[in-house]
């Protein structure tokens, strides 16, 4: 199978493209603002890398959030375009779980963390099982404190994940001390790599009706919620 993987849901950009399971090319980029413009030159360049055409891939894989809104909607975008225009199968990944998929040989927890401001965070926990990355807790849209109570509950070790952990490490040893563990920084970073490895194993989704898993509100629906709470409406971001 010949896989084609995007990541924009955050700072940093990643692309890869993989055949039956072989890494052929990746590319990461952790600079800040550029993922519009870099996104399709970095496809190309890297299908050409592998002496692959774009009618060649058979899947497109992308992470799907949660993350930055515009991030996220990037590859979203370029990947349903791609699917649909090249009538291939389309598969979304959790951008938590392209994290936690970076901490591998452990049997501890794995817990992928996004700064969502205000003392929230996007999370999950995670744990290897059988060879296969399970989420233990699904991935939601929480308060940090909350988040280290949940898991000091769990009364496991926990590698805690992302390039946002390093703000957030003292309030993690803080509350669970010598049960929270942290990876390298490289391990902090989306590897499309492993989100090609995830996806590879899910079934397809229609390009036509997929959409990103944001999480929380757009800061405009929570202001129009506020003034329209009193009427029967659909959801103020639509499914397009």
């Amino acid at each position: 199978m010949k896989v084609l993987a995007l990541d924009t849901s955050n700072q940093a950009m990643s692309v890869a493209v993989t055949v039956d399971g072989q890494l052929m090319a990746e590319t990461l980029l952790n600079h800040k603002k550029t993922h519009s413009e870099q996104l399709l030159p970095t496809i190309k360049r890297l299908l050409a890398a592998s002496d692959l055409t774009p009618a060649a891939l058979d899947r497109i894989v992308v992470a799907d959030g949660p993350g930055s809104y515009t991030g996220i909607r990037i590859a979203v975008t370029t990947a349903k375009t791609l699917a649909y225009t090249l009538d291939r199968e389309l598969v979304g990944v959790s951008s938590l779980a392209v994290l936690a998929a970076n901490v591998t040989r452990t049997k501890a927890l794995i817990v992928p963390l996004m700064d969502a401001r205000r003392g929230n965070v996007f999370t999950g926990v995670y744990q290897w099982v059988d060879g296969q990355l399970t989420d233990v807790v699904a991935d939601r849209h929480l308060a940090l404190a909350q988040l280290l109570d949940e898991v000091r509950l769990l009364n496991q070790p926990a590698f805690f994940i992302g390039a946002d952990v390093a703000k957030m490490r003292g309030q993690i040893t803080d509350a669970l001390g010598g049960a929270a563990r942290f990876g390298e920084p490289v391990d902090d970073l989306p590897h499309a790599s492993r989100l090609a490895a995830l996806g590879a194993k899910l079934p397809p989704v229609s390009p036509i009706t997929f959409v990103p898993r944001y999480l929380r509100l757009t800061e405009a629906e929570t202001n129009w919620l506020k003034t329209h709470h009193d009427e029967r409406h659909a959801p103020y971001v639509e499914k397009v």
